[in-house]
Order: C-alpha cells, then structure tokens, then sequence
C-alpha cells in the first residue's frame, strides 16, 4: 500500500534574519506596597472533563481513513523527525545571523571612517564586503538546501515505518483500502472510520519494540 508522502509541518524555507532587539524601556517608579485587602479564596475550578473516547469502529465496515498530520504532530516518530529539522533550522539560522553581523560592523565601520581612509583603503574595505554579501548570499542558499534535503530524508524515513503499520492495521479489519482524509476531498464521514489514533498508539508501540537481530 503507497501512503502518499508526508509533508512535514517545518518545511525548507527562506531563512529570516531576526533584527537585534531594542533596549527595554525604563520601567515606571512603583508606589510603596500597600498591605492587601483580605479577600476570600478563589473558586476552585471545575474539573477538566475527561477526554471523549474515539467512536467505535462501523461493524462491516471497508474503508477507513487517516490524517497523516495528526499521526507525525502526536507520534513519538513525528515529534521527533520535527524537532530535528528544528535543531538544524535554528544552527543554520544563527550562523547566517553571526554572518549578517560582521557585514553589518564592516559597514558601518566604513561608514563612520572612509572619509579619512586613503583611497585604496576604502576600495579594500569595499571589496571585503562585497566579498561578505556574496558569501552570505550563498550561506543563505546552503542553509536552505541542507534544511530541504534533511525534510526529504525525514519524510521518507517517516513513510518507510508508517506504511506497514497501517498496512497491519488494514489487513487486521479486513478493509478494502484506508486512504489519508487531507487528499482525499472528504467533506463528511462516520468518526469511527478515523484509524489515526490507533495509528499512533502502534507506530508509538512499535518504535518501542527493539528490533529482533536476525
């Protein structure tokens, strides 16, 4: 059975260069603390109400469905394919940010000073951070690739453990074909047909099942 592809939420984009924060404002003179009122205890709050239980599977039922999403946002598998590509996202993020600060300080240096640099000192100066835009440029365009090809990876790795779970899991309820609901243009169906949470539930056991040596 062919799942189609997983796309995973964190998806390779444009790197965003964060602007240095400005300094915080002084904050206003407090008035000398004043001893409280007595006041009564607060309510306490009503009981969180418990989770409903998934609906029943339709006895005789042959098709069933999933919502891939949900299975790689609640899946131990999931939530950790994310965080990897976080992890790499937030590296590269701030070796492009170090970058984008030295080009900013050879700027502004020859900003400040290349009234009184000779002339072939500015043209130096000017030639580096030609050099350093050119290099950040293709940083940029490095993050983004290595971030793309790592998603790929996680989303093939992903696809590769689910699909002989739900593939178990068809063959188990004798269904015809289990299709994902977000591709499919589904606008209304019985809640019982929806196996994701069963699928998470195996994929989680399974990920915890050491692998038998052969």
């Amino acid at each position: 059975m062919r799942l189609l592809k997983l796309m995973i939420a964190m998806t390779a984009g444009a790197f965003l260069l964060a602007s240095t924060p400005g300094f915080a404002q002084t904050p206003p003179v407090k008035p000398p603390a004043q001893t409280p009122p007595v006041t009564a205890p607060p309510a306490a709050k009503p009981p969180t109400p418990a989770e409903k239980p998934p609906a029943p599977f339709p006895e005789g039922a042959k098709v069933a469905y999933v919502n891939i999403q949900y299975i790689a946002s609640n899946s131990a598998e999931g939530k950790a394919a994310s965080k990897k590509l976080d992890d790499l996202k937030k590296k590269k993020n701030d070796e492009l940010l170090e970058k984008q600060k030295n080009l900013q300080a050879a700027q502004d240096k020859l900003q400040k000073g290349g009234s009184v640099m000779s002339e072939s000192a500015r043209g130096q100066a000017e030639k580096e951070i030609e050099k350093m835009q050119r290099e950040l440029q293709f940083a940029n365009q490095d993050a983004q690739q290595e971030v793309q090809d790592l998603t790929n990876q996680l989303q093939n790795d992903f696809q590769e453990k689910l699909s002989p779970i739900v593939e178990a899991l068809r063959a188990e309820k004798g269904l015809q074909l289990i299709f994902s609901v977000a591709d499919s243009g589904l606008v209304a169906a019985e809640p019982g047909l929806d196996l994701s949470a069963e699928v998470v539930k195996r994929f989680d056991a399974a990920a915890k099942t050491p692998a038998v040596k052969k």
